[in-house]
């Protein structure tokens, strides 16, 4: 009934859990960023961002978050509002409640029903990869302006 091998497995698959951690940025709502913010992991927004957003990760904006200007990620979720130029070199999942407008490039999107995604341009697919002088310079620490 219990094995030697069951308790083995039990503890691989416990210790494998613990090793995983990635961690999650957070900005809350009721806060309000403006510049150039570069994060390494997933970034959740239920507050408001304007500027410059580099996410070699997930972005998340909640159904609260707002997000202008200009943003490159991995992946994202947008359950909130977002405008400005979005590059995502994955997947873009925009939610019943999230509305995109402005420049969009992504490799992969999904709309869900009530979705609103009114956009100026849209590039899927392809060069994808490419990210803007500005979002290299941003992504090693360097000023946004130079």
């Amino acid at each position: 009934m219990f094995s030697k091998d069951k308790k083995k497995e039990m503890t691989k698959t416990s210790s494998s859990a613990t090793t995983v951690s990635n961690g999650l940025n957070s900005i809350v709502k009721g806060t309000s960023i403006e510049g150039t913010l570069k994060a390494s992991s997933d970034i959740r927004v239920d507050g408001k961002i304007k500027g410059i957003l580099v996410c070699d990760a997930k972005l998340i904006i909640g159904p609260e978050g707002r997000v202008s200007g200009e943003v490159t990620c991995q992946n994202a979720v947008i359950e909130g509002a977002f405008e400005g130029t979005l590059t995502v070199k994955e997947l873009l999942n925009i939610r019943e409640t999230g509305k995109v407008s402005g420049d969009v490039t992504t490799g992969n999107i999904i709309i869900q029903n009530g979705g609103k995604f009114n956009v100026t341009s849209c590039n899927m697919g392809g060069n994808n990869n490419a990210i803007s002088k500005k979002h290299q310079d941003v992504a090693k620490g360097k000023p946004a302006n130079s």
